[in-house]
């Protein structure tokens, strides 16, 4: 699915959502997925990164490599019509490249599991 069109979630209202939902722990990175049912094939992320990560410089830097991940990542692993939301943990402005990624891969991969995996 690479031509999956991607958004960015800006509004408050929709990480909120995204905070009930469904979420997924991975070394550095917290990944949530909400379906947002509308229908449409569209998927948005946003990221977030709380004062613990460190001042705005380092804030600034989670962000920026979260926001490399998915980009590289979403295409491949994201599902459409679901909205993702990525929460910097601790180290993941150290955490070497390559780990990130695998991070996010897997957190990916496993709420999309998780996702089709039926109730019982």
């Amino acid at each position: 699915m690479p031509d999956l069109p991607i958004e960015r979630l800006k509004k408050r209202a929709d990480f909120l959502a995204c905070a009930k939902a469904p979420s997924c722990a991975k070394g550095a990175v917290v990944v949530q997925a909400r379906p947002r049912g509308d229908g449409a094939p569209l998927v948005r992320a946003g990221f977030t990164a709380t004062k613990r990560i460190g001042g705005a410089v380092q804030r600034n830097r989670a962000k920026r490599r979260m926001r490399e991940a998915a980009r590289l990542l979403l295409p491949e692993h994201a599902r459409p019509g679901v909205d993702y939301v990525f929460i910097a943990r601790g180290g993941v402005t150290t955490r070497p490249w390559a780990r990130l990624l695998d991070d996010v891969k897997s957190a990916l991969i496993r709420l999309a599991a998780d996702r089709e995996a039926p109730e019982g």
